[in-house]
């Protein structure tokens, strides 16, 4: 799909990530709407966009009946880019009810929801795009992750399940996903060290993934090296190979204090 004078919708727009997104679809001439939670960073944000016709939606995704207000509020959308998510990081035992909720609701459901509310009058036009940012996560297990190992293994299989019903419509799905990004993310947000066997990405590249995506019919497009993406195929394919390198005391101390530093984003 051709991005230029389009709509778009862009979830988690008020972080490092998105903001970069957000400028990066605005550049490609699309319209965007940016939301998120803190209105004074969007708004901050949609002023600073090339272009015209950009909105804000301030919107908790993470609350129940946060997608449903969102679509109430932004209308109908050429394009939906998919990018808010929590770090859902921590033992399972360690989480409340409600925090595994949260999770749950931010990074699967809402992405499922506001799909199903934009379907219709994508495929009425005959056109439109969703792209949804998952994660290698999405593809092998790792310690302290369970419930985002979970709602990123549920993205992937929603993506992919809903291409197969939308053959013919004109409209896409397609699954972006990182490995550890350089400058945003986990590691960035903790100031840890990511592993050094795996690598990293930068967000530039996300960025051109995310465009890459609205372009072309693609089902996904893995944005990591290739030690990273060895490693999450091999945990995709043998599981059992992958549990017992992830169980090693490195890998273990690492997932710990990452999680430690992520308690208040749960």
């Amino acid at each position: 799909m051709e991005v230029t004078g389009k709509r778009v919708l862009l979830t988690g727009a008020s972080g490092g990530l998105g903001a970069r997104l957000a400028h990066a679809l605005a550049d490609a001439g699309a319209s965007v709407t940016v939301s998120g939670r803190d209105r004074a960073k969007l708004e901050d944000l949609a002023r600073g966009l090339g272009g015209d016709g950009h909105q804000v939606a301030v919107v908790d995704l993470g609350k129940p009946g946060g997608a449903e207000e969102l679509v109430r509020e932004v209308g109908a959308v050429d394009c939906l880019v998919a990018n808010a998510g929590l770090p859902a990081t921590g033992r399972l035992t360690e989480l409340s009810g409600d925090e595994v909720a949260k999770m749950l609701r931010v990074n699967l459901e809402a992405p499922i929801h506001l799909t199903q509310a934009f379907l219709p009058g994508m495929i009425e036009r005959g056109e439109g795009k969703v792209v949804l940012m998952g994660s290698l996560s999405g593809k092998a297990g790792s310690p302290r992750s369970s419930v985002y190992n979970a709602t990123k293994f549920g993205l992937r299989g929603f993506a992919f399940g809903l291409r197969t019903d939308l053959v013919g419509s004109g409209v896409g799905v397609t699954v972006v996903a990182p490995g550890f990004v350089r400058e945003v993310g986990m590691f960035a947000e903790t100031g840890l060290e990511a592993p050094r066997v795996l690598g990293t990405t930068t967000p530039e590249r996300v960025v051109d993934a995310v465009l890459e995506a609205i372009a072309r019919d693609r089902a996904e497009i893995v944005v990591a090296p290739a030690s990273a993406r060895a490693m999450a195929h091999i945990g995709l394919v043998s599981p059992g190979l992958a549990h017992r390198v992830q169980s090693g005391e490195a890998g273990q101390r690492t997932a710990d204090q990452v999680a430690s530093r992520q308690t208040d984003k749960r």
